[in-house]
């Protein structure tokens, strides 16, 4: 169980305008900054354009719900971050057809 407190949306808003800033040249949309925010936070760069492309095409809300999941996960627990995301976005996917 975690006992560090889940992050601020001013903070996550400041991560990503410090995402923004630092890659201003490569990123022209909100969505791309995202996407590399979701890359880094999983640890999983060299899928980026798999999550820039799921932050244009999925729905913000979903793809919070499944960030928050696999972070509130142990560290040594879960072998692939990334794995987990996709995994969780599948079952709130399905979730949300019933």
């Amino acid at each position: 169980m975690r006992t560090d407190k889940p992050t601020s949306i001013a903070d996550t808003l400041f991560k990503l305008s410090d995402t923004l800033a630092k890659r201003k040249k490569y990123v022209k949309n909100e969505f791309q900054a995202y996407g590399l925010m979701l890359a880094e936070e999983l640890d999983d760069w060299k899928n980026k354009s798999l999550y820039i492309r799921l932050a244009k095409s999925t729905d913000r809300q979903l793809l919070e719900r499944a960030r928050y999941f696999v972070k509130d996960h142990n560290p040594g627990q879960v072998k692939s971050l990334g794995a987990l995301f996709m995994w969780k976005i599948k079952e709130l996917k399905r979730e949300s057809l019933i």
